[in-house]
């Protein structure tokens, strides 16, 4: 059971600490060790149907706030946030498994894109066009889209709600958030200080439940103007073709399929530095993590040591346990994956430098494993693992490592690593993915607009840009002539 110390945070209607004796309910278990942390609700599709017209409700009144008052709403959420940032990081490690470190990492994360999104609500700006003819004027106005709806992931339960939520409350949207079944706790916690923060009744509504039965019910409803979706492709696509007859604006976050390219002029160290943390954060259960590690040929023994090295380094078990950086994968299938892609690659040659097992088969811990001498042939190339793999690829030129970076339907996120200024632009500019680090295996952050291309994806997230979708544009053309 989850710590009586954290039951503030999850004082909420749809929890209960004691198992229900009816099975209405879903069981949230910690990730470590099994154990059961609480129960959520599960939520009908009449319970649903009937919360998307609270929130329809709700938001007509919200909208009429002044920016100002939604402004300080956020920054008031943002300030408790941080005053409970510990208590999340408990919750989220609790059921999610990561370190807490990494759990204090992402609460910070959350906290951010609140407060980016008080101080842009009073930066939604229109415009006043040039008129066409003397005795009219041309006004653009920004209004906000209606009811949206959010359905996030778990390895992220935090951070990817924050990050859709704020800029929805900003623009004056009213909210529905279905958190994946693993980690629903993390969205209750948030939507408890929410309400302490003096957020309005039904302006943000958590739904536990099936996920696909949720998410098709959201998707059919008139009501909601806006879904916005981090997860697989698979699950895009879907969502996609069941908003078509409502003609939703969407947010789509998809898989990745991340390259890493090394080149022989890289600072060594920082190139590992940037494969580690871009690999192994989160276990490498991570939309942006490095999927594929192409290495020169002039530094690939080189690089390909360090990183044993390295990896050989890390601590695998329960994230509250001190020193620990690898917390346990998900559930069976990501293990299933894991050693899918490991047993494919070795079948055609590649070899397995560190790690390769799992640490027991009644958990879901696996070593952080290293693969050299893999090539385009392996499934590793095609597919994201989602999980603590490297796979180190080597290259002989530029031309080639680009080449193989794009030979894949996904463009999320690239790294590279080259101490020459022209070649950061040149090869940056020829990846094709929505974001490339250069010197740099850490992207994401609340000023920068974060999203992909091709088939990861449609619009931005947080930045500027991020509120954009949340907002309608109107035209008003004003005849002044008597």
């Amino acid at each position: 059971m989850i710590n009586q110390k954290y039951h503030a945070l999850l004082n909420h209607a749809d929890i209960t600490f004691e198992a229900p004796a009816s099975n209405a309910a879903i069981q949230v278990n910690d990730a470590a060790t099994g154990d059961a942390l609480a129960w959520v609700k599960t939520h009908t599709q009449a319970a649903v149907e009937a919360a998307i017209l609270r929130s329809q409700q709700a938001q007509a009144a919200f909208k009429k706030l002044t920016t100002l008052q939604r402004a300080d709403l956020l920054m008031n959420w943002y300030q408790l946030i941080l005053k409970n940032q510990e208590d999340l990081a408990q919750i989220l490690t609790a059921e999610q498994g990561k370190p807490l470190a990494e759990a204090r990492g992402e609460i910070g994360s959350a906290a951010s894109f609140i407060r980016w999104f008080a101080e842009q609500a009073r930066r939604v700006e229109g415009d006043i066009l040039p008129s066409a003819q003397a005795q009219q004027r041309l006004l653009v106005l920004k209004q906000p889209i209606g009811v949206t709806a959010a359905i996030t992931p778990w390895n992220f339960p935090a951070a990817m709600i924050a990050r859709k939520i704020a800029p929805a409350l900003a623009a004056g949207c009213s909210m529905l958030i279905k958190p994946a079944e693993q980690t629903p706790l993390s969205a209750y916690a948030l939507e408890v200080l929410a309400t302490q923060a003096g957020l309005p009744a039904d302006v943000m509504i958590t739904l536990s439940g099936d996920a696909v039965a949720v998410g098709k019910t959201l998707c059919e409803s008139d009501v909601v103007r806006k879904l916005s979706f981090t997860g697989s492709t698979e699950v895009g696509r879907i969502l996609m073709q069941q908003c078509a007859p409502t003609i939703k604006k969407l947010s789509l976050e998809l898989g990745g399929n991340a390259p890493v390219i090394v080149f022989d002029d890289a600072n060594i160290e920082q190139a590992v530095k940037g494969i580690m943390a871009s690999k192994f954060r989160n276990s490498g259960q991570t939309c942006v993590c490095a999927n594929r590690v192409y290495i020169q040929a002039g530094v690939y023994a080189a690089v390909s040591q360090r990183v044993i090295e390295e990896v050989n380094k890390l601590k695998t078990g329960d994230g509250r346990v001190d020193g620990v950086t690898q917390g346990p994968l998900i559930d069976e299938e990501a293990i299933a994956k894991v050693q899918a892609h490991i047993q494919d690659a070795v079948s055609q040659g590649a070899k397995v430098q560190a790690g390769g097992q799992r640490v027991a088969a009644d958990n879901t811990f696996f070593e952080p494993t290293v693969l050299t001498d893999v090539t385009q042939a392996m499934r590793v190339a095609r597919e994201e693992t989602f999980g603590p793999l490297a796979p180190l690829f080597r290259f002989e030129t530029e031309d080639e490592a680009v080449f193989m970076a794009n030979d894949t339907e996904f463009g999320l996120a690239a790294y590279i690593f080259t101490q020459s200024s022209a070649r950061q632009w040149r090869v940056g500019e020829a990846l094709e993915y929505g974001m490339v680090g250069i010197n740099t295996g850490l992207i994401s952050n609340e000023v920068s607009p974060f999203g992909g291309i091709k088939q990861s994806g449609l619009g931005r997230e947080g930045s500027q840009y991020g509120i954009e979708d949340y907002l309608e544009i109107k035209y008003m053309c004003l005849d002044l002539s008597e």
